[in-house]
């Protein structure tokens, strides 16, 4: 089995433990990004991932290439050239205290990537999936024609498509991303979204989140509609859930408490146990129930990237071994 994820590499930068950005005097570095996070989990769980995305030759780009190879991931349909990477620089939350992100990704090597450099046919040739995300095109007009092109040559190819609208407010504003995100909505056999994006992108509020699956499900036309659930008391205690909507049918994983060491890339996590579950024919509520702990694992781990096994998550999803030590 090969899924294939599209978007934008870029280099993290990280005060040591719960320091703030203006007091910090050393920045901890590490690689992510919303589709690599998904390729790297999903290489994890033994499945063939590619990520495509176009990176700097130089030597910057290629220890993030280098990173990716690291657990496994297909780099070989990655881009090279152009001046420079994408940057973000995310402050821990502590407490009380939110955490924070700031983008500097502008004219990164990706966001001036052409959509004439990207041979689709190829990149999907033996392909089963295909996962996108609301943050490419959110990158310019470029990023935009080439998340639509890779979109319609999955459908062209029977590939399936997973979409996560991920709304960035940092990166444009509700109406331009209303704009471009609804249609490719459209061609997504998989959304992946929360009830925040719900009212962001589709303008749409509802009581329960089953109204707002059913919705998008009759007027976007998409087969499988996942929607995680959080509640955060404090940077490190939230609880988390999500419902999945099938076939007419609603599953749910309720919401249950959890510490957070880190919530970057939870809801790539997600969004891997779910492409995961779904690609080894997973029964419905398995499916949510193996999404959610993936997602949960997440938040234990540093850094962008899931790196839990399959075992691990089937593990977890039943309870067994929590914090305990295996041996």
């Amino acid at each position: 089995m090969k899924a294939v994820t599209l978007g934008e590499f870029l280099l993290r930068l990280s005060p040591r433990g719960d320091e703030r950005l203006v007091q910090s005097e050393q920045f901890e570095a590490v690689y992510g990004g919303g589709e690599a996070n998904v390729a790297v989990s999903l290489a994890c769980f033994g499945i063939n991932a590619a990520f495509v995305t176009k990176l700097p030759a130089h030597e910057i780009g290629q220890s993030a290439v280098n990173s990716l190879r690291r657990f496994g991931v297909d780099t070989s349909e990655i881009v090279r050239g152009g001046d420079r990477m994408g940057i973000y620089f995310f402050e821990k939350g502590a407490g009380q205290r939110a955490g924070k992100v700031i983008y500097d990704r502008k004219n990164s090597a990706f966001a001036l990537s052409e959509p004439n450099e990207y041979d689709w046919k190829r990149i999907l040739d033996g392909a089963n999936r295909l996962h996108v995300s609301g943050i490419t095109p959110a990158l310019s007009e470029n990023a935009a024609e080439i998340t639509r092109e890779a979109m319609a040559a999955a459908k062209k190819a029977g590939v399936k498509i997973s979409f996560d609208p991920n709304y960035r407010s940092s990166l444009w504003d509700k109406e331009t991303a209303a704009k471009v995100l609804k249609p490719l909505c459209r061609m997504a056999d998989v959304l992946i979204t929360n009830a925040g994006q719900g009212a962001d992108i589709f303008g749409v509020k509802f009581e329960r989140d089953q109204d707002l699956a059913a919705y998008l499900n009759k007027e976007y036309g998409c087969e499988i509609i996942a929607l995680s659930q959080r509640i955060t008391h404090t940077a490190q205690l939230q609880e988390y859930g999500a419902m999945l909507y099938c076939g007419g049918k609603v599953y749910e994983e309720p919401l249950k408490e959890m510490y957070v060491s880190e919530r970057i890339g939870g809801g790539d996590a997600f969004a891997a146990g779910l492409i995961y579950a779904l690609m080894n024919g997973y029964e419905p509520q398995k499916t949510i129930s193996f999404a959610v702990a993936a997602a949960r694992i997440k938040h234990t781990v540093r850094g962008d990237c899931n790196l839990a096994s399959v075992r691990e998550v089937e593990d977890f999803a039943r309870g067994d071994s929590l914090g305990a030590i295996r041996r």
